[in-house]
């Protein structure tokens, strides 16, 4: 049994071929733009900025924004390439598989589970505290007990204790009962979603643009520092390191755009829509994102966005700097923020559940896995798995712990995409490709090289104790591989 042997491309391209006795194609480039686009634009949008604006960088996180976009517009023509030439489930775990072989593409559907499973619940958790806002700030109701909607590790200022978050459970189990009655009905709800938060980041836009005080930023790039949050951490806070510290933070904001590659094998005609999907949802949410944090840097100071601003940032500063006559602006974003978080979540855990359904078709994971609805034909299984751990995990740990273990994860992944391209270019150069990334030869592999490159400096930007969570967690991994896995592998062992 070999740990390095590669799934054949035909193989792959046959299962693809045989859709139509499993996943339904059912989604459409816009399908696939609105997706993306619901991915992207959410918790990153409306609570990151803030966060990388407080703690690296200041109103130069819109040049961490660019640093970030420019890595994923990368990494995205690489994913475009593959998933357009191996049109079916599991994202950069397939393209691996393909091309690297077992162990690597083990590796990177458990890395995949940062991305997709643990920044669902976070998501999740977020959506649980803007709901109260939603509750108080809007519908001037009390809000959810702080026991009902708080992890066990949480205490409040007053000295409350959260025993349960019942709300993020809540939305989890919606969303995941919503995934298992078909992926079309999912993303039909999603388009509506996606329609309704973009015309409230541009309404922001143009409303606040008017409001921006330039001393906000002045100057626009801080000097070297180190800001010390209130657990202690220390974040480098100005200069290339603050950029570098911003774009890692901000990149939670563009985790999403590459899930719509999960969806290839449901996609009417992938070779046409999966490219139009992956870089159409990415570029327009980067100009949105770009605009966005011009303008909220340039209605309040870092010191706000560090104190009473902190919670709800985008709210509050609106409330802060436009006035009263703008207080239903801030409650449309509320609103906004409640619909960004839902759709992030639905296409998070709909890239979760076919990165599942793809390695237990393939024995990695127990072949249940694989099994698909007799009705709806979507991976119920993977689904509720993924339902019971995405929940209890929103329903029991504080949001703040893995934020940046997803964008490392994420960040991991899109390194070995980029790394894919180079080594299937070489290795199947005569492979029909309907896409291809642009200088990407493999003799001369500029654009998958600049991906790994500029990856690898947001890693470095998230700093040293993330890297340590990100090799335990790896580690984790291979026990479970070579205890499980690699005895139970299709492709080692076909007469299972």
């Amino acid at each position: 049994m070999s740990i390095w042997k590669r799934k054949p491309l035909h193989l792959l391209l046959a299962e693809a071929s045989e859709s139509e006795k499993g996943l339904k194609r059912t989604l459409t480039a816009w399908s696939l733009v609105a997706l993306g686009i619901g991915a992207i634009i959410g918790a990153g949008l409306f609570v990151r900025t803030a966060t990388a604006a407080a703690q690296n960088a200041g109103p130069s996180v819109t040049i961490g924004f660019i640093v970030a976009a420019i890595g994923c517009a990368l990494a995205g023509l690489c994913y475009a390439e593959l998933s357009s030439s191996i049109p079916i489930s599991g994202s950069a775990y397939t393209y691996t598989y393909a091309t690297m072989g077992e162990l690597l593409a083990w590796i990177i559907g458990w890395d995949l589970i940062l991305e997709y499973a643990v920044g669902a619940a976070t998501v999740g958790i977020a959506w649980s505290e803007y709901l109260n806002n939603l509750l108080v700030n809007v519908l001037h109701t009390s809000p959810i007990p702080y026991a009902l909607s708080h992890s066990p590790f949480q205490t409040s200022a007053t000295g409350e204790h959260g025993m349960i978050n019942l709300p993020a459970f809540f939305i989890v189990a919606v969303i995941s009962l919503l995934l298992i009655r078909g992926t079309k009905e999912s993303a039909f709800v999603n388009g509506l979603i996606v329609i309704v938060k973009v015309a409230i980041v541009v309404l922001i836009i143009i409303f606040g643009w008017s409001f921006i005080n330039p001393a906000n930023h002045t100057p626009y790039i801080p000097q070297n520092s180190v800001f010390v949050d209130e657990h202690g951490v220390g974040h480098h806070f100005g200069g290339i390191m603050g950029i570098l510290g911003a774009a890692g933070t901000v990149f939670f904001a563009f985790i999403g755009f590459d899930a719509v590659s999960t969806a290839a094998q449901e996609t009417k005609n992938p070779k046409r829509d999966m490219p139009i999907g992956i870089l159409g949802s990415l570029a327009v949410c980067t100009v949105l994102y770009i605009l966005f944090a011009h303008v909220l840097t340039g209605l309040e100071s870092v010191e706000f966005f560090r104190t009473g601003g902190k919670e709800a940032s985008v709210a509050n500063a609106i409330t802060s700097a436009m006035g009263a006559n703008y207080e239903w602006l801030a409650q449309f974003v509320t609103v906004a923020i409640l619909f960004g978080f839902t759709s992030v979540i639905l296409v998070m855990l709909l890239g979760q559940s076919r990165v599942f359904y793809a390695m237990g078709n393939d024995g990695l994971l127990p072949r249940a896995f694989g099994h698909l609805h007799p009705k709806y034909k979507t991976p119920y299984k993977a689904n509720l798995v993924i339902l019971v751990i995405v929940g209890l995990f929103a329903a029991f740990i504080p949001g703040d712990i893995v934020g940046d273990m997803t964008s490392i994860g994420t960040l991991f992944a899109f390194i070995l995409v980029c790394i894919s391209v180079i080594v299937l270019r070489k290795t199947q150069p005569d492979m029909k490709r309907e896409f291809k990334a642009p200088l990407s030869d493999y003799k001369l592999p500029i654009v998958p090289v600049l991906g790994v490159i500029v990856c690898l400096a947001m890693i470095y930007g998230l700093g040293w104790t993330n890297w340590l969570r990100l090799i335990a967690w790896l580690l984790i991994g291979f026990v479970i591989y070579f205890g499980y896995s690699r005895r139970n592998s299709r492709l080692n062992n076909p007469d299972k």
